[in-house]
């Protein structure tokens, strides 16, 4: 009873202790920590330096090192993630759809929420969708119109009519509720106790429901440097797409020849060290300084322009683009999604020591594996930022809204722009120059083949630049949160020089594992980081449905179950019969 107020009576005299309203974190009032956390950012500083200098100082023996991780570790967790991923599906939509915990609020019971609906979904919008839109929605599509399990098995043809429908099946099952589960779970097991309780806005908090006032000492700790390093990690392997599909659309658009080099494996064209470099200087140079101008400066108008150039250019796959067709893609996508959901989202495929078991385990740890790690490990940065805009609704709109609304969007992208991709190469227009460009450039090669020459130059230097506010949004937004976690929660005060560090620390894991060995070391070392931070959104599916169990229980004994119900409690307990 620490963390309760002075004043109610000793927990015997009533049936059900209120809630924790109290957790200190120290913090420190001078020096270069002022404002921070030495606990959490020093730890957190120091591992990521140390995979910086293992990656440049140690190259071969980081990769060796990462290949033997990625042929042992991942795959001995690959059955974790997807039965986690499907307890945070499950979890979601219970919480959301018995009534008496839909019900619920973020926040007071009388509340209403911070921002309007529009905005709110606007916000959404925003989080988490932007550089994987740009990269996956022609990029993923046809990656498994290439090869998916159906073609693997050979009850299809690869590159045919018949492969696209299970193309997008799992397509839709990557970017649906299994990435927006995670950011919903992450933002609820967050936004409840802050708004409720008003608890710190930082990970450990969510955890209060199971530790207690421990969380503010060395278990919390703990909790909040794992989740920072996870943050690092799963936003540094999505600048690496959007840095080469930045690279790959100057390229296009005439800025050098020295941007791309042959790649050594003789697949194509590939971003070269130099440019690699050059991106992540302009790009994370540009998102330290909007950190540094604050919130209101930076983010917010970046994202308006985000939210307007995406807007137009999907506008423009619709009218010019095979809108009829992406339509019935979206349908028909739909349909076949929400049936094998269920059954796709338990699946795991076993090396029954067969050439096709092992494709098929194989494509599943290069595919559903990988981007089950991605979104936990990007699910710090995305659910603390849901959480904060998400004050004063029930659980019930929270839920929804997270996972159906963005959900549909990403299925919308992928249907009209990846489906004009598709139908360009079907009917031969393409003759391979989109499904066989890399991915970073299959954007550009559609639209390539898509518009005229001149219109197509002025629509790739748009998709550039529309590349470049997600890119500078996605690392402007990262390093802020960082801040966020390392300050206890607090978002307010000078941040100045480790605003700058994280900048130069995500250049700098980008850079070097993309030099090292390309998006593939950034995947090994993405989906071993996020494998500590796993546990801990397996303890927030636990935390969350105890503290929703427990303050139904208080309410129908009539304990309050907020952080000013407990502050007007004269410790009368009145039941609801």
């Amino acid at each position: 009873m620490s963390s309760e107020t002075a004043d109610v009576p000793p927990a015997k005299d009533y049936p059900i202790d209120p809630p924790v309203v109290e957790l200190p974190i120290n913090t420190h009032d001078k020096g270069f920590y002022d404002g921070f956390s030495r606990e959490v950012a020093i730890p957190g500083k120091i591992i990521v330096s140390l995979i910086i200098l293992w990656a440049i100082f140690f190259p071969v023996a980081a990769m060796e090192t990462l290949e033997v991780a990625n042929s042992t570790i991942i795959s001995g967790f690959s059955g974790w993630y997807v039965y986690l991923v499907a307890a945070l599906i499950i979890s979601c939509f219970v919480l959301a759809l018995i009534p008496q915990t839909g019900s619920l609020r973020l926040g007071a019971a009388d509340e209403k929420p911070e921002f309007s609906r529009l905005s709110w979904f606007s916000m959404l919008f925003g989080a988490g969708i932007g550089i994987g839109m740009l990269t996956f929605s022609t990029g993923e599509p046809l990656a498994h119109f290439s090869n998916s399990p159906d073609i693997i098995r050979g009850t299809v043809e690869a590159r045919s009519a018949e492969a696209v429908r299970p193309a997008y099946i799992y397509t839709f099952l990557h970017w649906g509720f299994g990435a927006w589960c995670s950011y919903a779970l992450v933002g609820l097991g967050i936004g409840y106790v802050a708004h409720r309780r008003n608890l710190p806005l930082t990970i450990r908090s969510s955890l209060a429901p199971l530790l207690g006032d421990k969380l503010s000492g060395f278990p919390g700790h703990v909790i909040d440097v794992v989740a920072v390093v996870a943050t690092i990690l799963g936003v540094a392997y999505t600048l690496a797409f959007g840095v080469e599909q930045f690279v790959a659309g100057l390229y296009r658009i005439g800025f050098g020849d020295w941007l791309m080099v042959e790649a050594e494996d003789g697949t194509g064209l590939t971003p070269s060290s130099a440019a690699i470099v050059a991106a992540l200087v302009v790009l994370v140079g540009a998102s330290t300084i909007s950190a540094l101008s604050g919130v209101g400066r930076g983010i917010k108008w970046l994202s308006n322009i985000n939210m307007g150039l995406s807007f137009g250019l999907l506008a423009l796959f619709a009218v010019v683009g095979s809108g009829l067709f992406g339509l019935q893609l979206l349908g028909v996508g739909l349909w076949d999604y929400m049936v094998n959901l269920p059954q796709l989202s338990l699946s795991l495929f076993p090396d029954d020591g067969t050439e096709m078991g092992q494709a098929l385990v194989d494509w599943q740890l290069g595919w559903t594996i990988m981007y089950w790690a991605w979104w936990i490990a990007f699910a710090p940065f995305v659910g603390m930022f849901i959480a904060r805009i998400s004050r004063g609704r029930t659980l019930r709109e929270y839920i929804l809204g997270v996972a159906i609304v963005p959900s549909l969007m990403c299925f919308i992208w992928m249907a009209l722009v990846g489906g004009t991709a598709i139908d360009l190469e079907l009917s031969g227009a393409a003759g391979g120059a989109i499904v066989d460009a890399p991915m970073a450039d299959q954007l550009f090669a559609t639209l390539a083949i898509l518009l005229d020459p001149w219109v197509a130059s002025v629509v790739s230097a748009l998709v550039v630049v529309l590349l470049m506010t997600y890119l500078i949004t996605s690392a402007d937004s990262a390093i802020l949160i960082v801040n966020t976690i390392n300050g206890a929660g607090d978002d307010e005060g000078s941040r100045r020089f480790h605003i700058i560090f994280w900048g130069v620390a995500l250049a700098f894991v980008v850079g070097s594992m993309l030099i090292l060995g390309g998006t593939e070391a950034i995947r090994i070392t993405m989906i071993i980081g996020a494998l500590p931070f796993s546990l801990v959104v397996a303890a927030m599916v636990v935390s969350i449905i105890k503290a929703v169990t427990y303050d139904l229980i208080r309410k129908r004994h009539g304990v309050p179950t907020t952080a000013q119900g407990c502050e007007e409690w004269d410790g009368e307990v009145t039941p609801r019969l």
